[in-house]
């Protein structure tokens, strides 16, 4: 077998896994529930956000917030504050891919 197969947990409860960490790319499964939200943080890597069910509901920068559906994939600069929401009625569930991998950036600003 020449190809890998990595499982992520399939569910409506508050999530966040690591499913890939390799030396090319970071992969999380994130799923949020309705009125949840992530922890604030700042972008380690490029990070793109592939949205899955739900609507994403984005500030960067303590900026206007943004509202991404389904099918959306959204992509973020490196060291940006990020406030990540569920303002939807049913859960969100997004993929967030990074590369190069967040262990190979420098250092992100504090927040």
């Amino acid at each position: 077998m020449l190809e890998n197969e990595y499982r992520f947990t399939e569910t409506d409860a508050f999530t966040m896994e690591k499913i890939v960490d390799d030396e090319r790319v970071n992969i999380n499964h994130i799923v949020v529930g309705p009125g949840e939200a992530v922890p604030v943080h700042v972008s380690n890597s490029y990070v793109h956000q592939i949205v899955t069910r739900g609507t994403l509901s984005l500030s960067l920068e303590d900026g206007p917030e943004e509202s991404h559906p389904a099918s959306s994939i959204v992509a973020v600069p490196y060291n940006l504050k990020m406030a990540i929401r569920n303002r939807g009625d049913e859960p969100l569930e997004f993929f967030v891919v990074k590369a190069p991998n967040p262990r190979d950036m420098p250092p992100t600003k504090a927040i």
